[in-house]
């Protein structure tokens, strides 16, 4: 089972959306938000609140694939999410997250016995390319007790 299968089986909101997982790997997540009317905004685009779940999706499937084989021993949780809406969207749109610290580091850190945390960011595209947002969700590996 693929990362997006196992969080679209798991994760009723990702369903909700009908979001896509066109890749996700340690390096790199992109997911698509399809245009559906019922999720648009006053302007016709995709609302805050689904571009802000498309993005936070985004960030988890790449901390899923970078840091999966943790899992035995720490949860990996968001600590804050901002997001910066930078021009409209309109009709569909993808999500790419990108990790801002290598993945050795972070589990150098829990392996010392801390609680590291660290960045992952992610560009919100439409069909023509342009940045329509940009996010930054800081999560963390928290050791299980």
């Amino acid at each position: 089972m693929s990362i997006g299968e196992l969080l679209a089986a798991t994760v009723p909101m990702v369903r909700t959306l009908n979001l896509e997982y066109l890749e996700t790997t340690a390096e790199k997540a992109v997911l698509a938000l399809p245009d559906q009317s019922e999720y648009r905004n006053h302007v016709g685009g995709p609302h805050a609140g689904a571009m802000f779940t498309l993005g936070e999706s985004a960030s988890g499937a790449i901390v899923l694939a970078a840091f999966g084989d943790q899992l035995s021993r720490a949860v990996p949780l968001p600590v804050t999410a901002e997001i910066a809406f930078k021009k409209i969207a309109l009709g569909p749109v993808t999500a790419t997250a990108t990790l801002g610290r290598p993945a050795a580091d972070v589990v150098a850190e829990l392996d010392a016995g801390d609680r590291p945390e660290f960045p992952v960011s992610v560009a919100i595209r439409r069909e023509d390319g342009a940045v329509t947002g940009e996010m930054t969700v800081i999560w963390t590996l928290r050791p299980n007790s």
